[in-house]
Protein backbone atom coordinates (compact mmCIF):
# COMPACT_ATOMS: atom_id res chain seq x y z
CA UNK A 1 0.00 0.00 0.00
CA UNK A 2 3.02 2.43 1.10
CA UNK A 3 4.35 1.91 -2.45
CA UNK A 4 1.25 2.71 -4.52
CA UNK A 5 0.96 5.60 -2.65
CA UNK A 6 4.31 6.86 -3.35
CA UNK A 7 3.81 6.30 -6.53
CA UNK A 8 1.26 8.21 -7.25
CA UNK A 9 2.63 11.07 -5.38
CA UNK A 10 5.36 10.77 -7.64
CA UNK A 11 3.46 10.99 -10.90
CA UNK A 12 1.31 13.61 -9.19
CA UNK A 13 4.58 15.96 -7.83
CA UNK A 14 6.00 15.21 -11.84
CA UNK A 15 2.81 17.09 -13.28
CA UNK A 16 2.51 20.88 -13.94
CA UNK A 17 1.32 22.73 -11.66
CA UNK A 18 -0.81 24.41 -14.54
CA UNK A 19 -3.92 22.39 -15.90
CA UNK A 20 -3.49 21.09 -19.06
CA UNK A 21 -6.31 19.19 -20.95
CA UNK A 22 -6.34 15.83 -22.48
CA UNK A 23 -6.55 15.89 -26.12
CA UNK A 24 -9.90 14.21 -26.40
CA UNK A 25 -12.10 14.04 -29.72
CA UNK A 26 -15.49 15.99 -29.46
CA UNK A 27 -18.46 14.60 -31.56
CA UNK A 28 -18.96 17.01 -34.16
CA UNK A 29 -22.77 16.92 -33.60
CA UNK A 30 -22.08 17.80 -29.66
CA UNK A 31 -24.92 20.44 -27.65
CA UNK A 32 -21.73 22.07 -26.06
CA UNK A 33 -19.86 22.82 -29.88
CA UNK A 34 -23.40 24.19 -31.03
CA UNK A 35 -23.31 26.57 -28.14
CA UNK A 36 -19.66 27.50 -28.64
CA UNK A 37 -18.48 25.57 -26.08
CA UNK A 38 -15.30 23.22 -26.27
CA UNK A 39 -15.27 20.55 -23.70
CA UNK A 40 -11.66 19.62 -24.64
CA UNK A 41 -10.51 23.30 -24.90
CA UNK A 42 -10.54 23.92 -21.00
CA UNK A 43 -6.96 23.74 -20.59
CA UNK A 44 -7.38 27.24 -20.09
CA UNK A 45 -8.43 27.33 -17.23
CA UNK A 46 -5.58 27.90 -15.20
CA UNK A 47 -5.74 25.52 -12.00
CA UNK A 48 -2.79 25.62 -9.29
CA UNK A 49 -1.14 22.42 -8.48
CA UNK A 50 -3.25 20.60 -10.13
CA UNK A 51 -4.12 18.71 -13.72
CA UNK A 52 -7.05 17.86 -15.68
CA UNK A 53 -6.44 13.99 -17.09
CA UNK A 54 -9.44 14.04 -19.11
CA UNK A 55 -11.85 16.02 -20.93
CA UNK A 56 -14.84 14.78 -23.20
CA UNK A 57 -18.32 15.33 -24.53
CA UNK A 58 -20.99 12.53 -22.73
CA UNK A 59 -23.66 12.33 -24.91
CA UNK A 60 -27.33 12.21 -22.53
CA UNK A 61 -28.80 9.42 -21.34
CA UNK A 62 -31.92 8.45 -19.10
CA UNK A 63 -32.52 11.41 -16.68
CA UNK A 64 -29.10 12.79 -17.68
CA UNK A 65 -28.38 15.60 -19.78
CA UNK A 66 -25.56 16.04 -22.43
CA UNK A 67 -22.32 17.02 -20.68
CA UNK A 68 -19.07 18.11 -20.50
CA UNK A 69 -16.93 15.55 -17.93
CA UNK A 70 -13.84 16.63 -16.70
CA UNK A 71 -11.70 14.45 -14.06
CA UNK A 72 -8.32 16.04 -12.59
CA UNK A 73 -5.76 15.55 -9.99
CA UNK A 74 -5.11 18.21 -7.08
CA UNK A 75 -1.19 17.49 -5.98
CA UNK A 76 -0.57 15.08 -4.20
CA UNK A 77 -3.68 13.19 -4.48
CA UNK A 78 -7.20 14.50 -4.64
CA UNK A 79 -9.15 13.03 -7.83
CA UNK A 80 -12.11 15.17 -8.64
CA UNK A 81 -14.71 15.06 -11.70
CA UNK A 82 -16.63 18.09 -12.77
CA UNK A 83 -20.18 17.05 -14.98
CA UNK A 84 -20.59 20.01 -16.88
CA UNK A 85 -24.57 20.69 -18.42
CA UNK A 86 -24.07 21.53 -22.39
CA UNK A 87 -27.24 22.79 -22.77
CA UNK A 88 -29.87 24.47 -20.10
CA UNK A 89 -27.42 25.35 -17.44
CA UNK A 90 -29.46 26.29 -14.56
CA UNK A 91 -26.39 29.16 -13.68
CA UNK A 92 -25.66 26.95 -10.10
CA UNK A 93 -22.99 24.96 -9.18
CA UNK A 94 -23.55 22.01 -6.69
CA UNK A 95 -20.82 19.59 -4.77
CA UNK A 96 -21.26 16.64 -3.02
CA UNK A 97 -19.00 15.38 0.22
CA UNK A 98 -18.11 11.45 0.13
CA UNK A 99 -18.35 8.79 2.63
CA UNK A 100 -16.64 6.87 5.18
CA UNK A 101 -12.95 7.36 4.59
CA UNK A 102 -14.03 7.75 0.85
CA UNK A 103 -10.64 6.92 -1.13
CA UNK A 104 -12.63 6.20 -3.99
CA UNK A 105 -14.93 8.98 -6.92
CA UNK A 106 -18.18 8.40 -6.85
CA UNK A 107 -19.35 10.51 -9.53
CA UNK A 108 -21.57 7.65 -10.61
CA UNK A 109 -22.97 7.20 -6.96
CA UNK A 110 -27.10 6.61 -7.32
CA UNK A 111 -29.16 8.02 -5.28
CA UNK A 112 -28.43 11.67 -3.30
CA UNK A 113 -26.22 10.52 -0.95
CA UNK A 114 -22.99 12.00 -1.26
CA UNK A 115 -23.49 12.06 -5.37
CA UNK A 116 -23.54 14.67 -7.53
CA UNK A 117 -26.04 12.96 -10.79
CA UNK A 118 -29.23 13.97 -9.48
CA UNK A 119 -28.18 17.70 -9.37
CA UNK A 120 -26.65 17.12 -12.99
CA UNK A 121 -30.16 15.98 -13.90
CA UNK A 122 -31.84 19.25 -12.65
CA UNK A 123 -29.50 21.50 -14.77
CA UNK A 124 -26.55 21.98 -12.34
CA UNK A 125 -22.59 21.94 -13.05
CA UNK A 126 -21.99 19.28 -10.33
CA UNK A 127 -18.33 18.01 -8.60
CA UNK A 128 -17.43 15.60 -6.33
CA UNK A 129 -13.79 14.50 -5.17
CA UNK A 130 -12.43 11.46 -3.59
CA UNK A 131 -11.18 12.70 -0.01
CA UNK A 132 -7.65 13.17 -0.74
CA UNK A 133 -6.97 9.82 -1.80
CA UNK A 134 -7.19 6.44 -3.20
CA UNK A 135 -8.61 3.47 -0.94
CA UNK A 136 -9.97 0.05 -1.71
CA UNK A 137 -13.65 1.22 -0.11
CA UNK A 138 -14.89 3.85 2.36
CA UNK A 139 -13.80 1.20 5.20
CA UNK A 140 -10.30 0.90 4.16
CA UNK A 141 -7.76 3.80 6.14
CA UNK A 142 -4.41 2.45 5.43
CA UNK A 143 -3.91 5.14 3.25
CA UNK A 144 -3.49 7.48 6.57
CA UNK A 145 -0.81 5.38 7.98
CA UNK A 146 1.90 7.98 8.69
CA UNK A 147 0.50 10.32 6.50
CA UNK A 148 -0.36 13.31 7.74
CA UNK A 149 -0.78 15.09 4.77
CA UNK A 150 -3.66 12.57 3.49
CA UNK A 151 -5.07 13.00 6.54
CA UNK A 152 -5.36 17.01 6.22
CA UNK A 153 -6.78 16.35 2.59
CA UNK A 154 -9.35 14.32 3.91
CA UNK A 155 -9.90 16.60 7.21
CA UNK A 156 -10.51 19.95 4.76
CA UNK A 157 -8.49 20.37 1.91
CA UNK A 158 -9.99 18.02 -0.52
CA UNK A 159 -13.28 20.08 -0.42
CA UNK A 160 -11.44 23.33 -0.32
CA UNK A 161 -9.33 22.78 -3.38
CA UNK A 162 -12.47 21.21 -5.15
CA UNK A 163 -14.36 23.97 -4.99
CA UNK A 164 -11.77 26.12 -6.61
CA UNK A 165 -10.84 24.50 -9.31
CA UNK A 166 -14.57 23.49 -10.07
CA UNK A 167 -15.67 26.95 -10.09
CA UNK A 168 -12.65 27.73 -11.93
CA UNK A 169 -13.38 25.32 -14.35
CA UNK A 170 -17.52 26.37 -14.48
CA UNK A 171 -16.38 30.32 -14.89
CA UNK A 172 -13.92 28.95 -18.03
CA UNK A 173 -16.68 26.80 -19.67
CA UNK A 174 -19.97 29.00 -19.61
CA UNK A 175 -17.23 32.43 -19.26
CA UNK A 176 -18.87 33.22 -16.46
CA UNK A 177 -19.34 32.72 -12.59
CA UNK A 178 -22.32 30.15 -11.12
CA UNK A 179 -25.04 32.27 -9.58
CA UNK A 180 -25.82 30.51 -6.99
CA UNK A 181 -23.51 27.46 -5.22
CA UNK A 182 -24.59 24.56 -2.99
CA UNK A 183 -22.64 21.90 -0.98
CA UNK A 184 -24.02 18.73 0.21
CA UNK A 185 -22.93 15.91 1.85
CA UNK A 186 -24.01 12.88 4.70
CA UNK A 187 -22.02 11.23 7.25
CA UNK A 188 -18.52 11.99 6.87
CA UNK A 189 -19.70 14.07 3.92
CA UNK A 190 -21.88 16.48 6.59
CA UNK A 191 -18.62 16.64 8.84
CA UNK A 192 -17.67 18.47 5.10
CA UNK A 193 -20.64 20.03 4.88
CA UNK A 194 -19.97 21.69 8.49
CA UNK A 195 -15.92 21.74 7.85
CA UNK A 196 -17.05 24.01 4.39
CA UNK A 197 -19.25 26.58 6.49
CA UNK A 198 -16.40 27.21 9.24
CA UNK A 199 -13.25 26.91 6.53
CA UNK A 200 -15.15 28.09 3.80
CA UNK A 201 -17.63 30.54 4.59
CA UNK A 202 -18.07 32.54 1.53
CA UNK A 203 -18.00 29.74 -0.99
CA UNK A 204 -20.99 28.07 -0.98
CA UNK A 205 -24.76 29.75 -0.72
CA UNK A 206 -26.17 26.75 1.17
CA UNK A 207 -25.31 23.97 2.51
CA UNK A 208 -26.88 20.48 3.34
CA UNK A 209 -25.18 18.72 6.45
CA UNK A 210 -26.84 15.07 6.69
CA UNK A 211 -25.91 12.58 9.99
CA UNK A 212 -22.74 14.54 10.30
CA UNK A 213 -19.82 12.99 11.80
CA UNK A 214 -18.67 16.14 13.36
CA UNK A 215 -15.84 14.72 16.23
CA UNK A 216 -13.78 11.28 14.57
CA UNK A 217 -12.61 10.72 17.33
CA UNK A 218 -15.18 11.11 19.70
CA UNK A 219 -17.74 8.87 17.78
CA UNK A 220 -15.27 6.74 15.61
CA UNK A 221 -12.86 6.07 18.02
CA UNK A 222 -13.92 6.03 21.55
CA UNK A 223 -17.71 5.42 21.16
CA UNK A 224 -17.33 2.57 18.64
CA UNK A 225 -14.65 1.07 20.86
CA UNK A 226 -17.08 1.47 23.66
CA UNK A 227 -19.24 -0.70 21.48
CA UNK A 228 -17.11 -3.55 20.55
CA UNK A 229 -15.49 -3.89 23.96
CA UNK A 230 -18.89 -3.78 25.58
CA UNK A 231 -20.54 -6.69 22.89
CA UNK A 232 -16.83 -8.73 23.23
CA UNK A 233 -17.30 -12.59 24.68
CA UNK A 234 -15.31 -15.01 25.26
CA UNK A 235 -15.98 -16.60 22.22
CA UNK A 236 -17.31 -13.74 20.09
CA UNK A 237 -19.81 -11.19 20.09
CA UNK A 238 -22.59 -11.46 22.01
CA UNK A 239 -25.06 -10.19 20.58
CA UNK A 240 -26.86 -11.91 17.46
CA UNK A 241 -28.96 -10.45 14.83
CA UNK A 242 -31.57 -12.56 16.50
CA UNK A 243 -31.17 -10.51 19.44
CA UNK A 244 -31.50 -7.19 18.02
CA UNK A 245 -34.77 -8.60 16.07
CA UNK A 246 -36.08 -9.17 19.27
CA UNK A 247 -34.85 -5.60 20.91
CA UNK A 248 -36.49 -4.31 17.85
CA UNK A 249 -40.09 -5.04 18.39
CA UNK A 250 -39.86 -4.70 22.30
CA UNK A 251 -39.17 -1.36 21.26
CA UNK A 252 -42.11 -0.57 19.23
CA UNK A 253 -44.14 -2.19 21.21
CA UNK A 254 -42.83 -0.05 23.84
CA UNK A 255 -42.84 3.09 22.04
CA UNK A 256 -44.37 3.15 18.79
CA UNK A 257 -47.85 5.07 19.43
CA UNK A 258 -46.14 7.98 21.05
CA UNK A 259 -47.02 10.29 17.90
CA UNK A 260 -51.03 8.98 17.23
CA UNK A 261 -49.91 6.45 15.11
CA UNK A 262 -49.36 2.72 15.48
CA UNK A 263 -46.86 2.92 12.02
CA UNK A 264 -43.89 0.91 13.39
CA UNK A 265 -41.59 3.86 13.60
CA UNK A 266 -40.45 5.49 17.11
CA UNK A 267 -41.05 9.08 16.36
CA UNK A 268 -39.44 10.47 19.61
CA UNK A 269 -36.54 8.57 20.87
CA UNK A 270 -36.08 11.70 23.90
CA UNK A 271 -39.59 9.96 24.88
CA UNK A 272 -39.27 7.29 24.76
CA UNK A 273 -38.79 5.16 28.07
CA UNK A 274 -37.27 1.85 27.07
CA UNK A 275 -35.71 -0.83 29.66
CA UNK A 276 -33.66 -3.63 27.94
CA UNK A 277 -34.24 -5.75 31.91
CA UNK A 278 -37.21 -5.92 30.79
CA UNK A 279 -36.19 -8.51 28.07
CA UNK A 280 -36.01 -12.16 28.13
CA UNK A 281 -32.39 -11.90 27.42
CA UNK A 282 -29.33 -13.59 29.49
CA UNK A 283 -27.38 -10.83 31.59
CA UNK A 284 -24.85 -10.49 29.98
CA UNK A 285 -26.78 -9.28 26.78
CA UNK A 286 -28.81 -7.16 28.56
CA UNK A 287 -25.39 -5.63 29.71
CA UNK A 288 -24.53 -4.92 26.31
CA UNK A 289 -27.57 -3.52 25.55
CA UNK A 290 -27.20 -1.16 28.75
CA UNK A 291 -23.72 0.13 27.20
CA UNK A 292 -24.96 0.65 23.98
CA UNK A 293 -28.00 2.81 24.96
CA UNK A 294 -25.57 5.03 27.34
CA UNK A 295 -22.76 7.28 26.67
CA UNK A 296 -19.18 6.01 26.88
CA UNK A 297 -17.78 7.19 30.34
CA UNK A 298 -14.43 6.96 32.01
CA UNK A 299 -13.89 4.88 35.17
CA UNK A 300 -14.41 8.25 37.02
CA UNK A 301 -17.72 8.17 35.14
CA UNK A 302 -16.95 11.44 33.23
CA UNK A 303 -18.94 11.21 29.88
CA UNK A 304 -16.79 11.34 27.03
CA UNK A 305 -18.85 11.31 24.16
CA UNK A 306 -22.72 12.93 24.44
CA UNK A 307 -23.92 10.55 22.32
CA UNK A 308 -25.60 6.64 22.55
CA UNK A 309 -27.22 4.24 20.45
CA UNK A 310 -31.16 5.84 19.98
CA UNK A 311 -34.08 3.76 20.57
CA UNK A 312 -35.63 3.22 17.42
CA UNK A 313 -32.97 2.35 15.60
CA UNK A 314 -32.70 -1.51 16.05
CA UNK A 315 -33.91 -2.74 12.22
CA UNK A 316 -31.36 -1.63 11.20
CA UNK A 317 -28.57 -3.24 13.81
CA UNK A 318 -27.53 -6.24 11.98
CA UNK A 319 -25.35 -3.88 8.99
CA UNK A 320 -23.85 -1.79 11.65
CA UNK A 321 -23.75 -3.23 14.85
CA UNK A 322 -24.75 -7.30 15.23
CA UNK A 323 -23.93 -8.72 11.98
CA UNK A 324 -26.22 -9.77 9.59
CA UNK A 325 -27.60 -12.93 9.07
CA UNK A 326 -25.35 -15.59 7.40
CA UNK A 327 -22.53 -13.21 7.99
CA UNK A 328 -21.38 -9.88 7.18
CA UNK A 329 -22.05 -6.57 8.50
CA UNK A 330 -21.63 -5.31 11.98
CA UNK A 331 -19.43 -2.81 10.24
CA UNK A 332 -19.00 0.29 13.42
CA UNK A 333 -16.77 -2.68 15.88
CA UNK A 334 -15.61 -4.81 12.74
CA UNK A 335 -14.54 -2.31 10.41
CA UNK A 336 -14.65 1.71 11.14
CA UNK A 337 -13.67 1.37 14.40
CA UNK A 338 -10.51 -0.69 14.07
CA UNK A 339 -9.49 0.83 11.01
CA UNK A 340 -9.68 4.25 12.77
CA UNK A 341 -7.81 3.63 15.70
CA UNK A 342 -5.16 1.19 13.58
CA UNK A 343 -4.36 4.38 10.91
CA UNK A 344 -6.13 7.69 11.56
CA UNK A 345 -6.69 7.96 15.26
CA UNK A 346 -3.48 9.28 16.66
CA UNK A 347 -0.68 11.58 15.84
CA UNK A 348 1.45 8.25 15.98
CA UNK A 349 -0.52 5.80 14.30
CA UNK A 350 -0.13 1.68 16.12
CA UNK A 351 -0.84 0.13 12.80
CA UNK A 352 -2.44 -2.99 11.30
CA UNK A 353 -1.62 -5.02 14.73
CA UNK A 354 -3.13 -2.84 17.24
CA UNK A 355 -6.40 -3.93 18.23
CA UNK A 356 -10.09 -2.26 19.58
CA UNK A 357 -9.82 -4.43 23.10
CA UNK A 358 -6.08 -2.18 23.70
CA UNK A 359 -8.52 1.41 23.48
CA UNK A 360 -8.10 2.71 27.53
CA UNK A 361 -10.91 4.94 28.14
CA UNK A 362 -8.83 6.98 30.63
CA UNK A 363 -6.29 7.94 28.79
CA UNK A 364 -6.61 7.14 24.77
CA UNK A 365 -9.10 10.04 24.30
CA UNK A 366 -6.40 12.80 25.15
CA UNK A 367 -4.12 10.87 23.12
CA UNK A 368 -6.29 11.32 20.26
CA UNK A 369 -7.17 14.94 20.71
CA UNK A 370 -4.48 16.61 18.52
CA UNK A 371 -6.19 15.11 15.63
CA UNK A 372 -9.54 16.47 16.32
CA UNK A 373 -7.65 20.07 15.17
CA UNK A 374 -7.85 17.85 11.46
CA UNK A 375 -10.63 16.00 11.17
CA UNK A 376 -13.67 17.78 13.47
CA UNK A 377 -16.24 20.30 12.51
CA UNK A 378 -18.04 20.45 15.80
CA UNK A 379 -17.36 24.67 15.68
CA UNK A 380 -20.57 26.09 16.76
CA UNK A 381 -19.36 29.29 15.63
CA UNK A 382 -20.25 29.79 12.16
CA UNK A 383 -20.86 33.49 12.58
CA UNK A 384 -18.47 34.07 9.35
CA UNK A 385 -20.91 31.81 7.24
CA UNK A 386 -24.03 33.73 8.74
CA UNK A 387 -22.50 37.08 7.92
CA UNK A 388 -21.63 36.04 4.60
CA UNK A 389 -25.45 35.07 3.65
CA UNK A 390 -24.80 31.40 3.92
CA UNK A 391 -27.87 29.23 4.86
CA UNK A 392 -27.41 25.80 6.58
CA UNK A 393 -29.85 22.73 6.58
CA UNK A 394 -29.16 20.32 8.97
CA UNK A 395 -30.93 17.05 9.16
CA UNK A 396 -30.35 13.46 11.26
CA UNK A 397 -31.99 10.25 11.14
CA UNK A 398 -33.65 8.88 14.23
CA UNK A 399 -32.88 5.80 14.08
CA UNK A 400 -29.29 6.15 12.89
CA UNK A 401 -27.36 3.21 14.11
CA UNK A 402 -23.76 4.78 12.89
CA UNK A 403 -23.88 8.26 13.29
CA UNK A 404 -25.69 8.89 16.65
CA UNK A 405 -28.20 11.64 16.77
CA UNK A 406 -27.60 12.92 20.07
CA UNK A 407 -24.17 14.57 18.80
CA UNK A 408 -25.71 16.49 16.13
CA UNK A 409 -28.72 17.45 19.14
CA UNK A 410 -25.49 18.63 21.72
CA UNK A 411 -24.35 20.89 18.73
CA UNK A 412 -27.12 22.54 17.64
CA UNK A 413 -27.85 23.55 21.06
CA UNK A 414 -24.05 25.04 21.20
CA UNK A 415 -24.60 26.30 17.98
CA UNK A 416 -27.82 27.85 18.28
CA UNK A 417 -26.12 29.53 21.62
CA UNK A 418 -22.91 30.63 20.01
CA UNK A 419 -24.68 31.76 16.69
CA UNK A 420 -27.48 34.00 16.60
CA UNK A 421 -29.26 35.12 13.58
CA UNK A 422 -32.03 33.26 11.35
CA UNK A 423 -29.84 30.89 9.06
CA UNK A 424 -30.08 27.63 10.22
CA UNK A 425 -32.47 24.81 10.28
CA UNK A 426 -32.49 21.26 11.87
CA UNK A 427 -34.96 18.05 10.60
CA UNK A 428 -34.77 15.09 12.95
CA UNK A 429 -36.22 12.20 10.90
CA UNK A 430 -38.14 9.90 12.35
CA UNK A 431 -37.05 6.33 11.68
CA UNK A 432 -34.73 7.00 9.11
CA UNK A 433 -31.69 5.46 8.99
CA UNK A 434 -27.81 6.22 8.58
CA UNK A 435 -28.40 9.07 5.58
CA UNK A 436 -31.50 6.61 4.67
CA UNK A 437 -29.02 4.01 3.31
CA UNK A 438 -31.26 1.08 3.95
CA UNK A 439 -34.43 1.46 2.46
CA UNK A 440 -36.22 -1.82 4.33
CA UNK A 441 -36.65 -0.75 7.70
CA UNK A 442 -40.04 1.45 8.92
CA UNK A 443 -39.25 4.93 8.36
CA UNK A 444 -38.34 6.55 5.03
CA UNK A 445 -35.01 6.67 3.04
CA UNK A 446 -32.78 8.45 1.01
CA UNK A 447 -35.56 9.27 -1.94
CA UNK A 448 -37.92 9.96 0.28
CA UNK A 449 -37.33 13.50 0.56
CA UNK A 450 -35.85 16.70 -1.09
CA UNK A 451 -33.87 18.84 1.15
CA UNK A 452 -31.93 20.27 -2.01
CA UNK A 453 -35.42 21.95 -2.93
CA UNK A 454 -36.05 23.56 0.10
CA UNK A 455 -32.63 25.05 0.61
CA UNK A 456 -33.27 26.34 -2.44
CA UNK A 457 -36.42 28.06 -1.80
CA UNK A 458 -34.66 29.42 1.17
CA UNK A 459 -31.50 31.13 -0.34
CA UNK A 460 -32.93 32.16 -3.40
CA UNK A 461 -36.54 33.22 -2.37
CA UNK A 462 -35.84 33.88 1.31
CA UNK A 463 -38.63 30.81 2.05
CA UNK A 464 -37.22 29.60 4.99
CA UNK A 465 -38.45 25.71 5.73
CA UNK A 466 -40.54 25.04 8.70
CA UNK A 467 -41.13 21.51 7.37
CA UNK A 468 -40.10 19.10 5.20
CA UNK A 469 -42.20 17.21 3.21
CA UNK A 470 -41.72 13.03 3.48
CA UNK A 471 -43.01 9.69 1.92
CA UNK A 472 -42.47 6.39 2.49
CA UNK A 473 -42.42 4.46 -0.73
CA UNK A 474 -42.14 0.89 -2.00
CA UNK A 475 -41.69 -0.85 -5.15
CA UNK A 476 -43.02 2.88 -6.58
CA UNK A 477 -46.02 3.32 -4.37
CA UNK A 478 -46.42 5.63 -1.82
CA UNK A 479 -47.37 4.57 1.45
CA UNK A 480 -47.57 7.16 3.45
CA UNK A 481 -46.74 10.80 3.03
CA UNK A 482 -46.12 13.19 6.10
CA UNK A 483 -44.26 16.33 7.23
CA UNK A 484 -40.96 16.46 9.14
CA UNK A 485 -40.90 19.80 11.46
CA UNK A 486 -38.03 22.29 11.79
CA UNK A 487 -36.31 21.27 14.94
CA UNK A 488 -37.48 21.27 18.12
CA UNK A 489 -41.42 21.15 16.73
CA UNK A 490 -42.58 17.29 15.93
CA UNK A 491 -45.07 15.64 13.86
CA UNK A 492 -47.99 14.66 15.57
CA UNK A 493 -51.15 13.49 14.42
CA UNK A 494 -54.44 15.13 15.04
CA UNK A 495 -56.76 12.06 15.21
CA UNK A 496 -58.77 12.61 12.38
CA UNK A 497 -58.52 11.03 9.36
CA UNK A 498 -56.41 8.87 7.74
CA UNK A 499 -53.11 8.91 9.21
CA UNK A 500 -51.06 8.16 5.95
CA UNK A 501 -52.15 11.50 4.55
CA UNK A 502 -50.57 14.42 5.84
CA UNK A 503 -53.24 16.46 6.27
CA UNK A 504 -54.15 14.66 9.37
CA UNK A 505 -50.24 15.85 10.95
CA UNK A 506 -49.32 19.16 12.27
CA UNK A 507 -46.11 20.72 13.94
CA UNK A 508 -46.39 21.20 17.92
CA UNK A 509 -43.42 22.08 20.08
CA UNK A 510 -42.49 18.84 22.79
CA UNK A 511 -43.23 18.59 26.05
CA UNK A 512 -39.93 18.59 28.64
CA UNK A 513 -38.94 14.84 28.94
CA UNK A 514 -37.20 13.36 31.88
CA UNK A 515 -34.09 13.58 29.30
CA UNK A 516 -33.84 17.21 28.47
CA UNK A 517 -36.15 19.72 27.20
CA UNK A 518 -35.22 19.75 23.78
Amino acid sequence: MKATIAALSALCLAAPATAQVAEVPMDSGAASAQEGRDCTALDTAALADADITLAVDVAATGDLPAYCRVQGTILPETRFEVRLPTQDWNGKFYMAGCGGFCGTLGADAPGTVNAINHALARGYAAATMNGGHWGTGSTDARWALANPVAEADWGYRAVAETTKAAKTIIAAYYRGDPEYSYFQGCSTGGRMANMAALRQPEDFDGIISGAPALDYPGLVGTSFAWIAQADAGPDGPILTPADAAVVRDAVIAACDAGDGVEDGVVSDPLSCNFDPATLDLSEDKIAVLDAWYSEPVNAAGDVLYPASVPVGSEPFWPLWLTGLEGGGGALVPTAFGPNFLKYMAFPDDPGAGYSVSEFDFDTDPARMAPMEEVYNSDDPDLTAFRDAGGKLLMYHGWADAIVFPGKTLDYWDKMTAETTGDFARLFMIPGMDHCGIQATGPGIDQSGFDPLSALEAWVERGEAPERLDTAKTAEGETLWSRPVCAWPARAQFDGSGDWRDPAGWTCETAKATENGDR
